[in-house]
């Protein structure tokens, strides 16, 4: 979205029209509800093991680009944004990443159809962050769905059947197709 937002009337000229699936449109509300409770003791810690190494591999490339010690020692994501992302991507500290890489406040500058999936029940991105209709310009549509948690959309008896999602999506695009 954040794509679509910057790049405007152009957008067309590249994509008939974009989705985002679950995505933390506010980085802020999103970094805070991955860093308490149950998240952070089991996602946040799931994301930094996965993420630590990668950033590492980095510094190899790049010696000097951060302070492994530091990075090492991160326990959330406020403090691998702070330390890793935020400065690798020209953003003064995790703060100003946040606020100024996040799309929800963008989302009327959008000129290509999009698509905003969220579900009000997903862990990670917290139902009271997810904009509302009069926020967003006339090229988004939002679909907010009580249940779905993150990526899930699971329908029928538990397990449940992960169709509706891919199904949704499928309708949606075909929509702007040739």
């Amino acid at each position: 979205m954040r794509w679509a937002q910057e790049a405007g009337n152009s957008a067309g000229a590249t994509v008939r029209a974009v989705a985002a699936v679950c995505s933390p449109l506010d980085l802020r509300s999103s970094g805070e509800a991955i860093g308490r409770g149950f998240n952070r003791h089991v996602y946040t810690r799931m994301f930094l093991r996965s993420m630590k190494p990668k950033a590492l591999a980095k510094l190899k490339q790049h010696p000097g680009l951060f302070d492994a010690q530091a990075l090492m020692a991160a326990q959330d994501l406020y403090a691998f944004d702070n330390i890793f992302t935020a400065p690798l991507h020209g953003f003064r500290d995790t703060d100003d990443y946040w606020k100024r890489a996040s799309a929800q406040p963008h989302l009327a500058a959008v000129r290509v159809p999009a698509l905003v999936i969220n579900a009000r029940n997903d862990p990670f991105i917290p139902a009271h962050s997810l904009p509302a209709a009069h926020e967003v310009g006339q090229y988004v549509q939002l679909w907010q769905p009580d249940h779905g948690g993150h990526v899930g959309f699971a329908a029928g008896m538990p397990p449940g059947h992960l169709r509706p999602l891919p199904q949704a999506l499928s309708r949606w695009f075909n929509q702007y197709a040739n």
